[in-house]
């Protein structure tokens, strides 16, 4: 067992604040890590005010890590000692399910083990994400990172990236295809960013006129203010596949009215209370589809990774030591980050 310095919320009104607990020893095919940076998802916020109502207290967030790794267990034999890696979402998952044996541990049919706030399947001991220094990780949920990115930047991938890489490639994202983008936050940037490397001829909808030229900067052809109505007609019924990555409760209706027959609108922000229902005739219509996508398996999370090296891809994030996470808290709520915190945890260490 090691000791570990982190932060955790011990109860839903309580700031994060400094703790400290013990990580498991390695078992044959665990990769023990020292934890470089963290990205801050709203996930994280969500999940230390019990917003989804499954908070297990005391929680240490963070589930978009990379680290090095510094020793292994006996059976390991993908990674070694040296070797810069990252940890998504889940650590675990059944292993078994038919979704597991497609790679598609996202979807485990026994439930997958999340980083943080999940059970281990061994123990049922509640495990500990990455605003922590160290990590002790299965090395099947463990992933390589490309070597020629900045680790920091690198970190938001493992959430933000996978979830706007899965739909982008599971719909067609690519030359010859119109895919929209609403929201231009940490998901939101991401699937800018992605789907412009794909080839897809890209719109982002934004409420903020504020954010065209940046928008534009990140890869989208053309940017469109939702609340303008004449804007959004301009473009109905032309959209192959619409990415949703606002994360607050609103009307879908204006974004169906985009897609084309048999085109997508998928959602993958996670608003705390869910959206009005969409009237049923503008689906039916068109054979539209209203689908929804949970970041991603771990071969494809690889992929993503291994894409977003050969591309030269990272989020766009702001550093921040860890002793300033319940600012950074506070200022995601209000969008004031482009377009990601990212927790340097020497801060912690030191």
């Amino acid at each position: 067992m090691t000791t570990t310095h982190a932060y955790a919320a011990t109860d839903a009104q309580s700031k994060l604040a400094p703790f400290e607990f013990q990580r498991r020893e390695l078992r044959e095919h665990d990769v023990h890590i020292e934890v470089l940076f963290c990205g801050v998802c709203h996930s994280d916020l969500h999940q230390a005010r019990n917003e989804w109502k499954n908070t297990m207290y005391p929680v240490v967030p963070g589930h978009e890590i990379v680290g090095r790794v510094t020793k292994v267990g006996p059976q390991v034999s993908k990674y070694k000692a040296g070797d810069l890696v990252g940890v998504g979402c889940l650590v675990d998952s059944c292993r078994t399910c038919a979704s597991c044996q497609e790679g598609l541990e996202q979807y485990c049919e026994n439930g997958f083990v999340g980083t943080y706030n999940g059970n281990e399947r061994e123990t049922g001991a509640v495990t500990y994400g990455g605003y922590s220094t160290q990590l002790v990780v299965d090395e099947a949920f463990v992933l390589r990172v490309p070597e020629n990115l900045d680790p920091a930047g690198v970190a938001p991938l493992l959430c933000a990236g996978i979830t706007t890489y899965s739909p982008l490639r599971t719909w067609g994202a690519g030359p010859g295809k119109k895919v929209g983008i609403v929201g231009l936050g940490g998901l939101g940037h991401m699937g800018v960013k992605l789907a412009h490397a794909m080839g897809a001829h890209v719109v982002l909808f934004t409420t903020s006129p504020s954010k065209i030229d940046d928008a534009k900067r990140l890869g989208a052809d053309e940017v469109v203010i939702s609340k303008n109505q004449a804007e959004m007609d301009a473009h109905a019924n032309s959209f192959d596949l619409v990415v949703n990555t606002v994360a607050a409760q609103h009307d879908l209706n204006p974004f169906i009215n985009l897609l084309k027959r048999d085109g997508t609108l998928t959602l993958v922000g996670a608003p705390e209370h869910d959206h009005p229902s969409p009237q049923v005739f503008n689906l039916i219509m068109k054979r539209r589809r209203l689908a929804g996508s949970l970041i991603g398996g771990i071969a494809e999370t690889q992929e993503m990774l291994d894409f977003c090296g050969k591309h030269g891809i990272t989020s766009d994030i702001e550093m921040i030591p860890m002793q300033k996470i319940n600012e950074a808290y506070e200022r995601m709520l209000k969008s004031d980050v482009k377009y990601r915190f990212v927790i340097d945890l020497d801060s912690l260490r030191k």
